[in-house]
């Protein structure tokens, strides 16, 4: 039998945390992933399953939603026409693609993310000073909720807006993990 340890993004086998000058990049690995995409002409299912999986129809353009399910928080933020990535802590919904899948059946295309996508929170007052740096996203004017598709280092992740100028989440490739973090340290030490 192998002693297989879980590793998070970093390679590590537990979440890097750094604070430079009041600001807090986290590396956040308690979460799961699943794209959702709606298939062609199954609007009314989809709509349905939506409400019944995740408690309401997904979040429009430049948005997410956060669902309390009893067991958790999801946060669903949109990715593109019809589709979407839903995040829930892995300790209540590691399997949440299958979770997905069993509910929207024929009516969405659903696919595992957990080992695809990493994320890193960014949290003080800084933050946005910071993120003007990283990216074009106009992350001063971003509302709680509000997500963006956004270049950082010629790689496309989303930005998440969580507390206005105080916390957001990017969320990354995670081949791209590595580069990311190196990226927002360098920026926050010659920034601050």
């Amino acid at each position: 039998m192998h002693d297989l340890i879980p590793l998070t993004p970093l390679g590590g086998d537990s979440a890097q945390i750094k604070e430079i000058d009041g600001l807090i990049i986290s590396e956040m690995p308690e979460f799961a992933y699943a794209s959702l995409a709606m298939r062609l002409g199954k609007k009314i299912g989809f709509r349905r399953a939506a409400k019944k999986a995740i408690g309401m129809l997904p979040p429009k353009p430049g948005e997410s939603s956060k669902i309390n399910t009893g067991k958790g928080f999801l946060t669903v933020f949109w990715t593109g026409v019809d589709q979407w990535i839903v995040e829930a802590p892995s300790e209540t919904h590691a399997d949440i693609a299958l979770q997905l899948k069993n509910t929207f059946n024929d009516n969405a295309s659903v696919t595992e993310q957990n080992d695809g996508l990493a994320r890193f929170d960014l949290k003080g007052k800084h933050t946005v000073t910071v993120l003007e740096r990283l990216s074009a996203a106009d992350s001063a004017k971003m509302h709680a909720g509000s997500v963006t598709r956004t270049s950082i280092e010629h790689v496309i992740c989303f930005l998440i807006c969580r507390e206005p100028s105080k916390h957001f989440s990017i969320i990354c490739p995670q081949s791209f993990a590595a580069h990311l973090y190196q990226s927002i340290v360098t920026t926050a030490k010659s920034a601050l």
